[in-house]
């Protein structure tokens, strides 16, 4: 029986390891770097109360039902166990597709990823594990971390952006192993000793994708505040830093008395570029002078997490590089890092299904974010 190794506890990673596990594949690991799962897709506490959250990464879920054809039933699975929930919080500014439906996760957004790894019954899940390299010996892929020694896997699948999967060292950069596909979450399958190589157009064309920077900060306050808006979250248009505001739990219909409410502010990409590697603490400080500008009556919060994303969406994608042979497969496009929900399963549906051409086009429906806005675009 295979073992298989899913790099990265986001919404691809969580949701791969489910369906994996339901095609009986093997013995499935899953490795994040990070302390918890979610990915973009997170959900912070505050450091005074854990009650009190704030998602940092996707604001919201919007479905365009007219696309979403068989992918459907992943939302009305979700919806069913709660989930997910309409949004029916007023968000000043947002622009609504007809025939779109959005929701919000009463839990945190991080609870979507959560329930895939749930899911995965059986999956063993590893956090602060920081994969660096990924080598190619005796008929088996040698995965390194920072911390702990290499393992052996024979299916390795890797669903960070694809900046951070051309960092990796070993066989992948080295000899230029890097799985064929459409530009995505990679997935690198082994399935015999052969090694098909890109040749360097297809290298740059990896190399050409991009992504666009944004900071998120979140405001935590104590139980019993109150924050007097008329809006639940509102998007912002004249404002060179700050492009969308949230009250979080009122956005998530979770208000009560005995829980502090949360603010997040998104900035704007140009604002995330221009001080992509600022001191965090200026870049928070001139975040808060613009929100006072914007919001002069807000409280001041007991807590803050300043968030940055390098990563944030894609702005340019490098396009297909050649389709699966023999070794390697990679997944369907991700359209926008979080903000497109149903590419993300696509992308898993393809990885559960090996005997699936992985060059066959899945349309993309549905999406994470601000709708078709910040955060996201």
């Amino acid at each position: 029986m295979a073992r298989v190794l899913v790099v990265g506890a986001g919404l691809t990673g969580g949701a791969c390891a489910a369906l994996l596990r339901g095609a009986a594949l093997g013995r499935i690991a899953v490795w994040e770097k990070a302390r918890g799962a979610g990915g973009r897709m997170s959900t912070s506490r505050s450091a005074q109360d854990a009650a009190c959250t704030a998602d940092l990464g996707a604001q919201y879920v919007t479905l365009e039902t007219a696309r979403a054809g068989s992918r459907r039933s992943f939302y009305e699975e979700l919806l069913s166990h709660g989930i997910l929930k309409p949004l029916t919080a007023p968000i000043e500014g947002m622009v609504v597709k007809e025939g779109s439906c959005n929701y919000v996760a009463p839990q945190g957004i991080s609870s979507v990823v959560k329930y895939y790894l749930k899911q995965s019954a059986g999956a063993d899940v590893f956090y602060e594990q920081h994969v660096t390299h990924v080598s190619l010996r005796d008929g088996k892929w040698e995965v390194f971390r920072k911390m702990g020694p290499p393992e052996q896997f024979d299916i390795v699948i890797l669903t960070m952006p694809v900046p951070q999967i051309l960092q990796l060292q070993g066989d992948i950069v080295n000899n230029e192993m890097l799985p064929a596909g459409v530009l995505g979450p990679m997935v690198a399958k082994l399935r015999c000793s052969n090694v098909i190589l890109i040749n360097e157009s297809q290298k740059q064309q990896l190399e050409s994708a991009s992504y666009s920077s944004r900071y998120a900060l979140g405001l935590f306050y104590e139980a019993g505040t109150r924050i007097d808006v008329p809006w639940a979250a509102q998007y912002i248009t004249d404002n060179p830093c700050i492009r969308f505001i949230s009250i979080d739990n009122k956005k998530r219909n979770i208000e009560s008395p005995e829980i502090g409410p949360s603010v997040v502010v998104h900035t704007t990409v140009t604002f995330g570029s221009e001080h992509l590697d600022s001191d965090p603490a200026e870049v928070q400080r001139l975040i808060l002078s613009h929100l006072e500008r914007i919001v002069p009556s807000l409280p001041k919060p007991v807590s803050i997490k300043c968030q940055k994303w390098r990563y944030s969406q894609h702005t340019r994608a490098g396009g297909r590089v050649g389709c699966l042979k023999a070794v390697c497969m990679l997944a369907q496009q991700h359209e926008a890092w979080a903000a497109h929900h149903d590419s993300c399963y696509s992308e898993v549906h393809l990885t559960s299904h090996p005997g699936r051409s992985p060059c066959q086009p899945n349309r993309v429906a549905g999406s994470f974010g601000n709708g078709r806005l910040p955060f996201l675009c």
